[in-house]
This record gives structure tokens, sequence and C-alpha cells, in this order.
């Protein structure tokens, strides 16, 4: 029997402080997640491929220098090398959590398999993560700077990463696993009256895509509005959960009903 391949992508905003204005680790959520997921992983039948986000390991630092928007100057050619830098350390931080649980995470250096243009991913390559996958591992990718054809650098953002690795080896579910309980019809640490939406399908996508904005905190990715939009199309359910509070992440990996449900 063929094992179902999930992608979690775990946000920035998770396992790290987004509001630090220098790298800094949330070691609670990152080694609750990592138990949740080693729970799940180790007892379900399915194989699994993690993402995970920047969070203040990135997001400021790439805002500060604008290496977003393309390679112009010496100083933005030392900070694009210092925000990989930054991102291998907390790979390496995130991928030490998960094998102490348990899991059997392999850090996977994402922009040295990628080519962008434009801001957009053109190549990607996912041999040596099928054959990882083969072998009973579990890829860890993450987002980072990546090299782009027309501008040199742009942002190779961890909700671009999941929905095409999922597309490309025809995964059967995605899960992010972010700091809300999934989509709502405004942002919920702001409005009391918010509603949540417990489903997502064709009819009610645009209406949803004109409540929803952009990440709260300092974002260079397109926050949650922009999540939505590299799922929609990709033709793979997707769930969207509040990993912040205890269990969801493992309850998702189980296949229950939690946060968002997005079918497309």
């Amino acid at each position: 029997m063929t094992k179902e391949l999930i992608i979690l992508k775990i946000g920035g905003s998770v396992i790290t402080d987004r509001t630090s204005e220098t790298p800094k680790v949330d070691y609670e959520n990152l080694n609750r997640v990592a138990k949740e997921v080693s729970g799940a992983y180790s007892f379900g039948n399915f194989q699994l491929i993690l993402v995970h986000g920047a969070g203040s390991y990135g997001h400021q630092i790439v805002k500060r220098t604008g290496i977003n928007k393309g390679i112009k100057t010496r100083e933005q050619v030392v900070a694009f090398a210092e925000t990989q830098r930054l991102q291998n350390e907390l790979n390496c931080i995130v991928t030490k959590a998960l094998i102490e649980n348990g899991t059997p995470a392999i850090p996977c250096q994402t922009s040295a398999s990628v080519v962008m243009k434009g801001g957009r991913i053109v190549k990607f390559y996912l041999s040596a993560a099928n054959g990882f996958l083969d072998v009973g591992l579990v890829p860890v990718f993450y987002g980072v700077p990546a090299y782009d054809e027309a501008q040199g650098c742009s942002i190779l953002s961890g909700d671009q990463i999941a929905p095409f690795v999922a597309k490309k080896l025809k995964a059967d579910k995605i899960i992010h696993a972010t700091d809300v309980d999934g989509i709502y019809t405004a942002d919920p640490n702001k409005d009391k009256n918010a509603n949540h939406i417990p489903l997502i399908t064709k009819k009610n996508l645009k209406e949803v895509e004109n409540m929803i904005s952009g990440s709260a905190h300092t974002d260079v990715t397109g926050g949650m509005a922009g999540k939505v939009r590299e799922i929609a199309g990709v033709g793979i359910e997707t769930q969207i959960v509040d990993a912040t509070k205890p269990g969801r992440v493992k309850q998702a990996l189980r296949g229950e009903r939690v946060g968002t449900s997005i079918m497309l």
C-alpha cells in the first residue's frame, strides 16, 4: 500500500519571536510542535516533508536591506549571504528539535536546489528529496533568499515552496501550521466579531480573498493573503491550523478536521 504524502508548513511566527528585531527562537512552541509531529509520524501511515518559515531569522533583515527586490549594491550581496546563513542556523535548530523527539528530519538547503525568475520558482530539483522519502527520512525545506535570473535575488517563501513541492511530488495534503486557527472574516487579533470560516471552496474563494489581509507582523512574503493565493489552483486539499494551540498539529496530521480546510 502506497503511503500518502503530507507537506507540513510550519510558520516562522510559530517557531520564532516575530516581534524581535534580532533572531530569536520560540523554543516552547518549537519543542511542543516537534513532539506533536513525532507523535503523529511515528504511528501514522504517511510520508512527510516539512517546510518552515524564517520569522525573526529573515523578515527583519530582508526588509531592512531590500534584497527581496534584487541585488544592486555590495552591501546587499553581503546581506544575501548573511540571511542565508541565518536561515541555515534556524533550519539546524528546527531539525535538531525534530530529531531529538524521534523524527528522522534531514536539513535541505532550499536555495541550492531552486532557480527563480521575477520572484517565482522556475526550477526546483527534487530528486534527492524523493530519495530521502524512499529511505524513510523527513526532508526539511525552509524559506530563503534565492538566486533569481531576473534580479539576482528574490525571496523564496515557505508559502511558495509548500504548494510547489506538493504539486510536483503529487502530495495528498498540505497543512499550514500558523498562529491563527484558519481563515476568518477579519483579523481575529484585531476584531472580536471576526467569524471563523471552516471551509473554502471555489464558491466562496473570491469572497474570502476580499476579507483577508496580510500578516500583522513584519512579513515580506504576503501573510495570510499570500498563503491563500499560493494555495489557489494547486488542486490539493489544504488545511490551515493554529500551531500555537497544543495538539492542533498532531490532530491535522492524523486527519482530523480542525482549523480551515481549503478544497479548490
